[in-house]
């Protein structure tokens, strides 16, 4: 067994639960599942069917269902089960709770009514697909899934442009090629990005390349599986400050200094107020 009961005090236990291969819950994990008190799941039958792959008996629990659709019924017998004591262990379907699952709310208020609120941490699709994509890791920018029509989906993306770090996107493998052409679309043919599809399962699978690369490699293609999209963050081009200068004398030609300034400062992708005092030196001049 790698499992061992273990006194579990009164407390909400986050538990997180593998993206794809069955081994790689954690030990802790088990412990936490095979000791609370009540345990609430996503998915019941996904979790159940993982607790007798790793021999954790319910002995005598039933493993109560809280997800989106649940509604606070369900969120207020964990909450009862607390006051009264109790240690319940909640575990999202894959990954870790509360990244693109369900249990914001019901960990807000138990650690709002003073309840202790904890976690057996695991797999999360977000920070390997971050691993394996070859994107900058420095820094870098959750984003969930985006709106399913393009409209609501660029103006998001438009929303994302300037994030100085790697975007990361869950998608539906139905959307994903639309997804990677709105992409390409509104932030550049040529930005850096990888698909992960289907981590720790026998087919995972990493493509790297420009979204326009992407784009095409996707278009009129069936993809299958759970999908991670990775996007590089902008890189800004070198300005020349004789262009800009250059760029503001024309500008003061026909347009009042204000003007002159919002022009270059958007033809240029530049902050404001400084593009504003070179075009007052040059006005004066």
């Amino acid at each position: 067994m790698n499992h061992q009961k273990v006194r579990l005090g009164s407390g909400l236990y986050f538990v997180a639960t593998p993206i794809g291969a069955a081994r790689d819950i954690t030990l802790r994990a088990l412990d936490v599942l095979a000791s609370a008190d009540l345990i609430a799941a996503e998915d019941t039958r996904s979790l159940r069917r993982l607790m007798e792959i790793h021999g954790v008996p319910l002995e005598g629990r039933r493993i109560l269902a809280y997800h989106d659709h649940s509604g606070a019924g369900a969120r207020q017998k964990i909450l009862q089960a607390l006051a009264d004591g109790n240690s319940v262990a909640y575990a999202s379907e894959a990954g870790m709770p509360l990244i693109a699952d369900p249990g914001y709310d019901l960990g807000r208020q138990a650690a709002e009514a003073g309840h202790t609120v904890t976690c057996a941490p695991g797999p999360s699709a977000a920070l390997m697909a971050l691993t394996l994509a070859g994107l900058p890791t420095d820094a870098f920018y959750f984003a969930g899934f985006l709106p399913n029509t393009s409209n609501a989906r660029k103006s998001r993306i438009e929303a994302l442009r300037d994030v100085p770090g790697t975007l990361i996107f869950y998608e539906s493998p139905k959307r994903v090629a639309a997804c990677l052409s709105d992409l390409a679309a509104v932030l550049g043919d040529t930005r850096q990005a990888a698909l992960c599809r289907e981590l720790t399962k026998k087919f995972e699978e990493v493509k790297r390349g420009t979204l326009a690369e992407l784009a095409a490699d996707l278009s009129g293609q069936t993809v299958k599986g759970e999908i991670v999209l990775l996007v590089d963050r902008g890189h800004s081009e070198t300005v020349n400050e004789l262009d800009v200068e250059q760029a503001l004398k024309e500008a003061l030609e026909t347009h009042s200094v204000r003007d002159a300034a919002d022009l270059v400062s958007d033809m240029f992708k530049l902050p404001r107020r400084p593009i504003y005092q070179k075009a007052l030196k040059l006005g004066k001049g």
